[in-house]
């Protein structure tokens, strides 16, 4: 297996790629307004980007949720596209949506299996923060895998979007995102 430098090396591009998808998930936890609403769920959003196209090894396909491939196929291609498609996608479907290194878009949604320590070293020293759900312990975890280059999640209960590489974290409360370009409310 190749190291996870070697894999970032391999696609330079992934940080602008995981930025897109970051940006995207901001955008749409500053466009919903209903968050203090009690039994109201936000947009909830779960996405992996993954150097190789075989992720079997470790996910299991969720039921019928799929992202429809025919409406956006590639991130990067239109990123207001790409934004519209995601917000119907995180209000309507449960799963990760798993994007290749060159950003595209696969069209099954999988559930993501928790790694052992035998087959993911350092995962059992992982700690998880209490306001991590299992969809963030999810990512964490699979952040470790070789081929993972980052995972991002938008949190249905508060907005807050978290970006996922190598087992770290880098996690952006509601409030906090957009800094000072956010819109006043």
């Amino acid at each position: 297996m190749e190291s996870l430098d070697r894999v970032l090396k391999k696609y330079a591009t992934s940080q602008d790629l995981m930025d897109q998808i970051r940006y995207t998930a901001e955008a749409l936890s500053l466009g919903f307004d209903q968050w203090d609403e009690q039994y109201v769920s936000g947009p909830s959003l779960y996405v992996l980007i993954v150097a190789e196209v075989n992720f079997d090894e470790y996910t299991d396909p969720l039921g019928d949720n799929r992202w429809p491939v025919d409406r956006c196929q590639v991130v990067t291609e239109s990123p207001d596209v790409f934004t519209k498609v995601a917000r119907d996608v995180a209000f309507s479907r449960d799963g990760a949506v798993v994007v290749t290194g060159d950003g595209t878009i696969q069209r099954q949604m999988v559930r993501v299996r928790s790694p052992f320590e035998e087959e993911v070293p350092g995962v059992a020293a992982l700690e998880f923060p209490d306001w991590m759900g299992t969809k963030h312990m999810s990512a964490l975890e699979t952040s470790l895998r070789d081929d993972v280059l980052w995972a991002i999640t938008l949190s249905e209960e508060d907005g807050r979007v978290t970006t996922f590489l190598d087992g770290t974290y880098q996690d952006y409360p509601r409030d906090d995102i957009g800094g000072r370009w956010r819109p006043e409310g």
